[in-house]
C-alpha cells in the first residue's frame, strides 16, 4: 500500500503531519536540498523504524532537523564560542554542525559514538514540522541506503512505501547536499563538502578549514 501523500503548504497538512510523528509514525518532508525523513528522534521505536525503511546499516548515523535554537540544547551538551558565529551566519540554512551529543540522546543516532549533527533546516516546512512535534526529527534523506536521494513525492511513494505520510512540495532541484562540519574538535572539521562552500565557513569563523 502507497503512502497518503498531500500537500505541503497547508497548515493543516502541516498538523496532520505532526500528529503522526508524535504518534511515532514516519513522514516525509521538503528541505532545502532534498526530501527527508522525519520521525520523533526521542522515540527509539520509530527511530529503529527509518532505518529499516532506509535498509541502512546502524553504523551509519542519523542527523537531527529542529525547530529553533533553544531546540538544539535539548540535544548537545555544549556549543563551542566559536561555533555561534556558524549558527549566527548559517542558520536557519543548509549548514549541518556536528556537536558533543548529550546522554539522553537516542545512541542508535549517532551510532554510538557520542556525537550528534543538527541542523536548523531553511525550509519553512521543516522548521514547522519540529515545531509543531515539539521535539527534535530525524533529518536523513529519504531513499534507500545508497540510492540517489528522491526529488519528487512519487518517487519516495515508490521507493519507501512503508512511510507514513508524504508532503508534496513539488520537485527539488538542488545539486548539492548541505554542507557537514564539526565543532567537537579543534580546529574544526568540515565533514562534507555541500552548498555552503569551504571558503564560506573559513571566512565565517576567520580561519581556514578543510574538507
Amino acid at each position: 500500500m502507497k503512502p497518503k501523500i498531500i500537500r505541503a503548504d497547508k497548515q493543516e497538512s502541516l498538523k496532520r503531519a505532526a500528529d503522526v510523528i508524535k504518534r511515532g509514525g514516519i513522514v516525509v518532508y521538503p528541505t532545502e536540498t532534498f526530501y527527508g525523513i522525519g520521525a520523533d528522534a526521542t522515540n527509539e521505536k520509530a527511530v529503529k523504524k527509518i532505518f529499516q525503511i532506509k535498509r541502512r546499516d546502524e553504523h551509519m548515523p542519523i542527523l537531527l532537523i529542529i525547530g529553533d535554537e533553544k531546540m538544539l540544547f535539548s540535544v548537545v551538551k555544549d556549543v563551542p564560542e566559536p561555533a555561534f558565529k556558524l549558527i549566527k551566519r548559517f542558520w536557519p540554512g543548509p549548514l549541518t554542525i556536528i556537536f558533543h551529543a548529550k546522554e539522553t540522546v537516542i545512541p542508535l543516532l549517532h551510532s554510538y559514538t557520542g556525537k550528534i549533527g543538527v541542523r536548523l533546516s531553511g525550509n519553512y516546512i521543516a522548521r514547522q514540522l519540529s515545531l509543531l512535534s515539539e521535539v527534535p526529527i530525524t533529518g536523513t534523506s529519504a531513499n534507500i541506503s545508497g540510492s540517489p536521494p528522491c526529488r519528487k513525492p512519487q518517487e519516495v511513494a515508490d521507493q519507501l512505501p512503508d512511510v507514513d505520510l508524504i508532503l508534496d512540495a513539488g520537485c527539488l532541484n538542488s545539486e548539492l547536499p548541505t554542507t557537514v562540519v564539526d565543532v567537537t574538535e579543534t580546529p574544526f572539521r568540515i565533514i562534507r563538502k555541500g552548498v555552503i562552500s569551504e571558503k564560506e565557513i573559513s571566512k565565517c569563523l576567520g580561519e581556514v578549514l578543510y574538507a
